[in-house]
């Protein structure tokens, strides 16, 4: 039985390693361990942007990395609008009275994600080097979503899920440290 548990052990510890030595090379096909990492940070997301996020991460499993540019920028947009419906479009519409926002669908319909993401500057929901670095991530996700020559690789499409999971996690707020 110790042999069993000895062989085992082993065949785990050969698996880690394996998978550790590829994550070095881009073009390897088994980026597990960052995926499943990526997995990980999905937690403090709603269930729409935690869907679309894992439907970005499927795309990237699946080598189909423009697609997965495209989902998870279409989560960073839920979670964009739904930070400006705070308190029903309150300092949304006092920074920009000729919108009249109601609803997230009248958000969606009416603003493009451009100026969307202007917004969350205005209302002080991030810096402008904040907006800027968001503005980059949009043209990538535009890049991706219309005919053009933009090939992501594998580290790319990864990269970008990673970088819009950090703007969501800088742009939410504090959790509070427990006391000891």
């Amino acid at each position: 039985m110790e042999d069993v548990r000895d062989l085992l052990r082993r065949v785990v510890r050969a698996d880690i390693d394996a998978r550790r030595i590829l994550t070095t090379h881009e073009s390897a096909i088994d980026r597990v361990i960052t995926i499943e990492e990526t997995y990980n940070r999905l937690a403090k997301l709603s269930l729409r942007q935690d869907d679309l996020m894992r439907q970005a991460l499927r795309a990237i499993e699946n080598a189909l990395n423009r697609s997965a540019i495209v989902m998870a920028w279409a989560a960073f947009m839920d979670f964009a609008e739904e930070k400006l419906a705070t308190k029903k479009f309150k300092a949304l519409n006092a920074s920009y009275p000729d919108w009249k926002i109601t609803d997230l669908a009248d958000l969606r319909d009416k603003k493009p994600d451009y100026q969307i993401v202007e917004a969350l500057r205005v209302t002080k929901l991030c810096t402008k080097n904040e907006m800027k670095s968001i503005h980059g991530l949009l043209s990538i996700r535009n890049e991706s979503a219309h005919p053009s020559a933009f090939l992501p690789d594998l580290n790319r499409a990864l990269g970008f899920v990673s970088d819009i999971l950090h703007r969501i996690e800088i742009m939410q707020p504090k959790q509070p440290t427990p006391r000891k």
